[in-house]
């Protein structure tokens, strides 16, 4: 369980932190190699949720996109100084709690 955790958070920080160079390079005219690097780290993002053990694709990527909007929360909070309000709060914990629910529920 806590490399899976891992892994989804590793995977979201890779999409976001390429996403987010990517954005500064083509939204606000930052050099070139920040376009370069962000997409370099966007390839690996597309890698890291393949190491995930679970055998289901479509149930690892739900999962992982739920992780996703609680590290987006995050990231917009510490680094774009948006202060998250009570119902992105609840947002996410409901996003987590779903998380939790698609991949260690007991199936037969």
């Amino acid at each position: 369980m806590l490399n899976a955790i891992f892994l989804f958070i590793l995977a979201g920080l890779a999409e976001i932190g390429g996403g987010y160079l990517v954005w500064l390079w083509l939204r606000e005219s930052r050099p070139v190699w920040y376009g370069v690097l962000g997409s370099i780290i966007l390839v690996l993002y597309g890698v890291i949720p393949t190491l995930q053990r679970f055998p289901n694709f479509g149930r690892t990527y739900a999962a992982y996109g739920g992780i996703f909007i609680f590290l987006a929360i995050l990231w917009g909070w510490g680094i774009d100084k948006k202060i998250p309000d009570t119902y992105d709060w609840i947002g996410a914990v409901v996003c987590l709690v779903g998380v939790f629910i698609m991949l260690w529920a007991p199936r037969p």
